[in-house]
């Protein structure tokens, strides 16, 4: 099974509020742009944004620039479906990060739960080189992946665990660290998954 069957799998047979990092309401996400994002014409991507809501309070908010990316086309289409005539303003692309190429450059790079799937090496080599080549100087890039002492799978896959120091390094010095922060998120089934949060500058 690919990766990509993979995550059409679990897209599929589950409901949207029935994976563990679903949220009602993206408030960590809205919170770190809020502080670190002045304009809402920047150039937004979200990277493994799936069927989270984010892409829609971002347009709610008035966001005119913005992309999803994820490795499930059946996780974009229900996104797609479900914020409507919308759907149309936003660039939705189907691919898998350690094999995309981007074709232009975007002031804020949001990563909620993707990078610490990357477990091989090589994996985290492609990724370095999509952000450098996806973001420019000035660039914010915020990313959250399980801490430390986060869960050691997820949708039967095994993860790496990050505290800031640790995802500062695999991204390279021409990322400078902002601010960081720990959240325990509540799966829809009440029990605890401890993320690590950081927020970058592209120098």
């Amino acid at each position: 099974m690919t990766k990509s069957d993979h995550w059409n799998r679990v897209y599929d047979e589950k409901a949207h509020e029935d994976v563990s990092w679903f949220q009602s309401h993206p408030s960590v996400s809205l919170a770190a742009i809020d502080r670190h994002v002045a304009r809402t014409e920047d150039a937004f991507i979200d990277i493994g944004g799936g069927e989270s809501l984010l892409i829609d309070h971002l347009a709610a908010r008035g966001w005119t620039d913005l992309t999803v990316l994820d490795i499930s086309a059946s996780a974009l289409a229900v996104a797609k479906q479900r914020i409507g005539a919308q759907a149309a303003t936003v660039e939705w692309i189907v691919a898998d990060i350690t094999r995309w190429h981007p074709e232009r450059q975007y002031d804020v790079w949001h990563d909620r739960a993707v990078f610490h799937f990357l477990t091989q090496r090589n994996q985290r080599s492609a990724y370095r080189r999509a952000i450098l080549k996806g973001t420019r100087t000035g660039s914010i890039v915020i990313m959250a992946t399980f801490a430390p002492d986060g869960p050691e799978q997820c949708s039967e896959l095994a993860v790496e665990r990050y505290d800031s120091k640790a995802l500062s390094i695999e991204l390279g010095s021409s990322f400078i660290l902002l601010e960081d922060w720990r959240e325990l998120h509540e799966t829809p089934w009440g029990s605890g998954q401890r993320f690590n949060w950081c927020v970058f500058r592209r120098a």
